[in-house]
């Protein structure tokens, strides 16, 4: 299926000079997306590949020689280079190469890490490119891969058979598109397999793989709780020190991320402890925190498609204070609170005493209380500014 991200790298092209480096998650479809832009006027590359690898350890002119850059025949080409971050001098190639043949082609860098995770040199590619962080499949863009004009669109319906198969099989499009419970076990494996034992050693160097595969697994069972680094590292005797650093490692290669207490204007509010997720929903067993997990996972790529795309600055977000009084997420829309949320699982009758406080407390103008499993409604969540129970399949189809 086609990727809204395919008409994203399009428009940006069309506007600017710059790099795109798009990165995300093994198999989110960050090459799916490359190779489908433009194949007959591609030259794409990949670290993994020896001869590729060859041509980029050459350096630029090297590579531009290999490939026939400097020719009449190759201006404006798309030069794709996949998962480049791998190479340890990855940003001064860049820097020279898109220094040298940056305005005459379109470049397209993939990374299945962050692509500022290593800062081993001092080379700054500060100006030379965006950044388009690609998400897995979301309700809104199953429904609809065109830009959207604004942040949110006007509801539309998907099938409870789709949105069922989007929260037991989680949003990486080929389980996803498959929908079958023996290909997803087989495909999890693997890709799990070469994430730990392939991906995480040659990134990081990191020897005791066995203990981080067993800190992930902890991770996964404290989706949408409040960390607490103390307590880990004293099940799997290490320090509190590593567990933050391994938590930035799987952070920083899309295994999870971390959602931050907002604490501005809250009194009494607690202001450190962050809340981990998952970017692979899927693999949370219990049925009431995946649920958690999908809509923190529709909330973040909205926010980084937003963010990346330019309509603002987007943050994800969740309130607590020393009252107990909490909220699942509050999104932020350049800096001030913008709309909040919180998830339940299952159907509710009174809306929750925390989103009806902090909703006042902050004055933001939508608070939802999202049902997992309610069915679609036909109506705008945001035309209503004051706190509401909605369905999720209508919050969901109105973002990216």
């Amino acid at each position: 299926m086609e990727r809204i991200y395919m008409s994203t790298v399009n428009d940006h092209f069309k506007q600017y000079r710059q790099m795109v480096f798009l990165s995300g998650p093994r198999q989110v479809g960050k090459t799916f997306v490359s190779k489908s832009l433009e194949p007959e006027q591609m030259i794409y590359t990949n670290w993994d590949n020896q001869n590729d690898r060859l041509n980029i350890t050459g350096g630029p002119e090297i590579f531009a020689g290999h490939y026939d850059l400097n020719s009449l025949g190759s201006l404006k080409k798309l030069v794709v280079i996949d998962e480049i971050h791998k190479y340890r001098k990855w940003k001064q190639f860049l820097k020279g190469f898109f220094d040298s043949y940056g305005e005459d082609l379109r470049i397209l860098v993939t990374g299945s890490a962050k692509l500022n995770i290593y800062k081993k040199t001092g080379d700054s590619l500060m100006g030379r490119y965006f950044n388009y962080r690609l998400h897995p499949l979301s309700v809104g863009e199953i429904l609809s891969n065109t830009l959207p004009e604004k942040e949110v669109r006007y509801p539309s319906k998907i099938s409870d058979q789709t949105f069922s198969d989007l929260l037991e099989y989680g949003g990486f499009p080929e389980p996803f598109l498959k929908a079958d419970k023996r290909f997803y076990n087989k495909w999890n494996r693997l890709r799990s397999e070469q994430f730990f034992q392939d991906d995480l050693r040659e990134i990081t160097n990191i020897n005791e793989i066995s203990l981080i595969e067993t800190f992930a697994e902890i991770i996964k069972y404290q989706s949408g709780q409040i960390l607490n680094y103390s307590s880990i590292a004293k099940d799997i005797n290490i320090s509190a020190d590593t567990v933050k650093r391994w938590l930035n490692i799987l952070e920083n290669m899309y295994y999870c991320f971390r959602v931050k207490p907002y604490f501005k204007n809250i009194p009494k509010s607690i202001r450190k402890q962050p809340k981990v997720f998952l970017w692979d929903w899927s693999l949370v067993s219990d049925n009431g925190q995946r649920a958690e997990n999908m809509v923190a996972s529709h909330l973040l790529k909205a926010v980084h498609f937003w963010t990346d795309t330019g309509l603002g600055s987007y943050e994800l977000f969740y309130l607590r204070d020393k009252m107990k009084r909490e909220v699942d997420f509050l999104v932020t829309r350049d800096n001030k609170p913008w709309f909040l949320v919180e998830a339940k699982s299952s159907p509710s009758k009174n809306l929750s005493p925390g989103l009806c406080y902090f909703a006042n407390l902050l004055g933001v103008k939508h608070a939802f209380q999202v049902d997992i499993n309610g069915e679609f409604v036909e109506r705008d969540c945001f035309s209503v500014e004051k706190p509401i129970k909605v369905p999720a399949k209508t919050l969901f189809s109105q973002l990216i």
